[in-house]
């Protein structure tokens, strides 16, 4: 494992518009400083608000180290808190998904209130405080009917990012929808090349022939681009402009995150086989051929806003070479499935995209793997997304020079 000199010397060296050093995706040291330089500093997407519709609906993750259980509470708050129980630490939900009146800990049934309140903890003494033991919070905020968390004593800023997804997203009714399937799949490779393999489409028409139907692999829709240098983007975003649909390129400062809608491949409407929809239009939508709102957040999350669903895509990060990726398609709440939709021409594309991706990711960590790698260069054309993600990525590490830079621990 790599030591703090060897870490600077990596962030010294490393050549714009090149990929990663070996460390960078190999590495169980430099993994743990990704961790806590950027995973628990940072907003992170955990899970679509309307997964908890109901006062009492829960959702858990594990963010690292860190087990988190998120709830809306009888007043309809969405709150998070660290799942772990203050009598001797028992995470209290085990499952991924669930409902419970109240949060109660199956190891000595200490029983919190959905809002994170200790109600009840048998014979502890006259002494014992409950106010004093409720659950440990977590940082939680929803943009665009997406819930974040973050782990750190003092959050980032999220008001900017909040205002700009609420206001892109909002035509969409994310209130109103409802998930209609989710999956969750690992892949051996390291967080890192999972997201850079999101930032480009140019492996896309040799890897992923039914998305390539409707999504367009022109690098200045998908890239780093604002849309407008392809004339159709600049028509497409002018006509939803018009049409009240918020969809010019907008990013910000810190390139940390970016929204813009672009259209889809000649007349398609949704990510189906065919490009038609695979669902009723959302309420709202001023028409079909909408093409895709895209919302990308650093360091987890890439989502596509369409007019007859939503979808979310979530990365968690297991160990050096490994990730989770959790895919949620949602619907009109109204929608019954097998009247309305049918639930694999809905999901047939991107089920088979994650697997294609899945299949790249894991081929492209075992070739980083070998002694004989070395960082290769980006194409300006195509991969400018990457490059921008890398170059977030490195001033995350670096910190710019502030002593926050990443840390390697001492063994």
């Amino acid at each position: 494992m790599i030591d703090q000199r060897q870490l600077a010397q990596l962030l010294r060296t490393q050549q714009q518009g090149r990929s990663l050093s070996r460390p960078f995706y190999t590495d169980a040291a430099l993994f743990q400083a990704d961790l806590e330089t950027v995973w628990y500093r940072e907003w992170i997407f955990a899970a679509p608000a309307v997964e908890m519709p109901k006062p009492g609906a829960y959702v858990t993750m594990q963010l690292g180290t860190y087990p988190i259980l998120i709830v809306r509470g009888g007043d309809g708050q969405i709150r998070a808190f660290h799942n772990s129980c203050r009598h001797r630490g028992s995470r209290i939900c085990s499952k991924p998904s669930g409902q419970a009146a109240k949060l109660v800990c199956p190891y000595h049934q200490w029983t919190y209130e959905t809002d994170g309140r200790l109600l009840w903890a048998r014979d502890m003494g006259p002494d014992f405080d409950t106010a004093a033991h409720g659950l440990k919070p977590v940082h939680c905020a929803v943009a665009a009917g997406m819930v974040f968390v973050c782990v750190a004593d003092a959050a980032p800023d999220f008001a900017k990012v909040q205002a700009a997804a609420d206001r892109y997203a909002a035509p969409h009714r994310l209130d109103d929808l409802k998930v209609a399937h989710r999956t969750t799949i690992i892949e051996n490779g390291n967080w890192k090349l999972v997201m850079e393999n999101n930032r480009e489409c140019y492996h896309c028409a040799g890897s992923h022939p039914a998305l390539c139907r409707t999504f367009s692999d022109d690098p200045h829709l998908v890239g780093s681009d604002d849309s407008l240098g392809s004339p159709a983007g600049a028509a497409h975003v002018a006509r939803c402009e018009a049409a009240g649909l918020p969809s010019r390129f907008l990013i910000d400062d810190d390139e940390q995150w970016r929204l813009v809608r672009i259209p889809f491949v000649g007349d398609g409407v949704s990510y189906t086989m065919d490009g038609k929809a695979a669902a009723p239009l959302i309420p709202g939508m001023p028409f079909a051929n909408a093409g895709s709102l895209l919302f990308f957040y650093y360091p987890n999350t890439w989502n596509h806003f369409l007019s007859d669903s939503v979808l979310h895509f979530r990365i968690l990060p297991l160990s050096a070479t490994t990730s989770e990726v959790t895919s949620y398609w949602l619907v009109h709440k109204d929608a019954i499935e097998g009247r309305d939709y049918d639930l694999n021409r809905l999901t047939e594309v991107w089920i088979a995209t994650n697997d294609e991706d899945r299949r790249v990711v894991e081929e492209n960590q075992l070739g980083i793997n070998s002694p004989a790698y070395e960082p290769g260069p980006y194409s300006r054309a195509h991969e400018s997304g990457v490059s921008q993600f890398i170059d977030w990525y490195l001033r995350k590490m670096t910190r710019s020079g502030s002593g926050e830079g990443a840390k390697i621990a001492a063994e």
